[in-house]
């Protein structure tokens, strides 16, 4: 969320934010609010003080039924301001979660992912001298998934992977994971079952309303908890309520979790293969620095992600996302989108975020800088990699005419010294 006297002292900044990412412009009545609880606030105040002084002067006063009778008179009207005052205040504070980050200067402005910006793309799709298989046709003739078999006994949009490709899957979680921890990110697994207001206090859901997220979250029935869709989640509160100091900040962190999310919103989309699905497992990088570090760190997180697509031997491309497409609690968004060649596109494999002091506004997490001053810690989030969507396009830019799949060189040590996987044995 947004800093009140930020807002005060810059209301069409917050005004055209509004108007660049796509929210409702409530920036006049948030205003408005905030002047009538600082006025109730004076008010309520200044009769306190009078009802204190009323209280007083009633042991030794003659005649003292007047004094009660106001006495009473305030604490009714005292009660009667507290009353106004929580309303207005759970107004404003509903309000304020409502209204988005200030996207970065040099964010591109558009209104949709058809506005965002190609950064730079790395290495050149490859030219196949064969028909090349989809995803599903390389997991379905190796062996390496029981796709109906899993839907009938979990449901849509699950999945099982079996043999050497699970064997794929560990290798790359854990190469990325290694790389990470090299780069002095502390390794932490994560839990993925957490409370409602873990995930509302990453600032990915607008208002105070916490059943804004069924749509989207798994809620755990007749409990206070819920499954997150990353660890991003759980990471962002990790010093909630704490004061950092500015000597130890950054502090990287590489989460691994599995992650549940409904897909409320794909309908139809992705419906085959294993690239959205309920359940998935992911490396999240996360970072606490000083606001003054945030674009160093932005950088340091992409190029982590683009050295894995390298390792990985994959083409892939860097979008900047414009002001519309980069969601609502972000200062600037890029993501890194690896080369699909049953799809003869790029698809998305992670993000990039800078999310300012917006999330550590809700956890309260500061750090006292170098002159004594507290100050709220900026974030920044990720990916590391995730699975299984990671597996299609590595099986599907290095597979062979009879379906097997080379192993990336970084990977092969992690699979054992083998060189390749599947195919005619």
């Amino acid at each position: 969320m947004l800093d009140m006297k930020f807002i005060r002292e810059n209301p069409d900044v917050v005004k055209k934010a509004c108007e660049l990412k796509g929210y409702e412009n409530r920036v006049d009545e948030i205003l408005a609010l905030d002047m009538r609880v600082r006025e109730l606030k004076t008010i309520t105040q200044s009769k306190t003080a009078e009802k204190n002084k009323i209280t007083r002067e009633i042991p030794t006063a003659t005649d003292k039924a007047p004094l009660i009778a106001r006495s009473k008179e305030i604490n009714a009207e005292i009660a009667a301001d507290m009353a106004e005052l929580a309303e207005k205040e759970d107004m404003l504070h509903d309000l304020l979660l409502r209204t988005p980050q200030i996207p970065s200067a040099d964010a591109p402005v558009g209104k949709d992912d058809t506005e965002n910006v190609e950064v730079r793309r790395v290495g050149v799709p490859r030219e196949f001298d064969f028909t090349p298989r989809p995803q599903w046709e390389l997991l379905e003739m190796n062996g390496w998934w029981k796709n109906d078999k899993i839907a009938s006994i979990c449901g849509a949009r699950t999945y099982a992977l079996f043999g050497e490709a699970a064997e794929l899957e560990l290798a790359i979680q854990t190469y990325v994971l290694q790389k990470l921890m090299a780069k002095g990110f502390t390794f932490v697994n994560c839990p993925s079952i957490t409370k409602p207001q873990t995930i509302f206090n990453a600032g990915h859901f607008m208002g105070a309303d916490l059943s804004v997220m069924n749509n989207d979250v798994f809620m755990l029935t007749d409990t206070d908890r819920c499954l997150a869709g990353t660890a991003e989640i759980v990471l962002n509160s990790l010093h909630a309520d704490e004061v950092l100091n500015e000597k130890d900040l950054p502090i990287k962190y590489a989460g691994y979790s599995p992650c549940f999310r409904k897909e409320a919103g794909a309908a139809g989309r992705d419906t085959r293969g294993i690239v959205r699905i309920h359940q998935f497992n992911k490396v999240e990088q996360y970072i606490f620095c000083t606001p003054e570090q945030s674009d160093e760190m932005h950088e340091h997180l992409l190029n982590n992600l683009c050295e894995v697509m390298e390792d990985l031997e994959l083409p892939y491309r860097v979008i900047a996302a414009c002001t519309g497409d980069m969601g609502f609690n972000k200062v600037k968004m890029h993501d890194v989108e690896a080369w699909f060649p049953s799809e003869n596109t790029y698809r998305e494999l992670g993000s990039c975020s800078s999310i300012g002091q917006f999330q550590a506004r809700r956890t309260n997490t500061r750090f006292r800088d170098k002159d004594g001053n507290m100050q709220f810690c900026a974030t920044l989030n990720n990916t590391g990699i995730a699975l299984p969507r990671a597996i299609v396009p590595v099986i599907e830019n290095h597979q062979n005419p009879d379906g097997s799949v080379n192993i990336p060189k970084k990977l092969q040590a992690l699979m054992g010294g083998r060189t390749k996987i599947g195919g005619k044995h």
